[in-house]
């Protein structure tokens, strides 16, 4: 699943509130802990913050050396 900002926004108003429930897009979490809710947080974060940054170049060097 990919994870949106919309994502990010429910987990982030569910641990402002104190909700260990959260309900996403096609499914639902209960978190057992904040520690929990506050790792898938920042998972999620990730994903959405490395799909907004598409900047700099990959480089390949296929130079043999058999």
């Amino acid at each position: 699943m990919a994870w949106t900002q919309t994502d990010l926004d429910t987990i982030n108003s569910a641990i402002a509130t104190g909700a260990k429930r959260v309900r996403f897009q096609t499914h639902e979490v209960e978190y057992q802990s904040l520690k929990e809710m506050l790792t898938a947080r920042d998972l999620i974060k990730a994903e959405v913050e490395g799909a907004t940054d598409r900047g700099g170049a990959i480089f390949v060097d296929y130079r043999g050396g058999y």
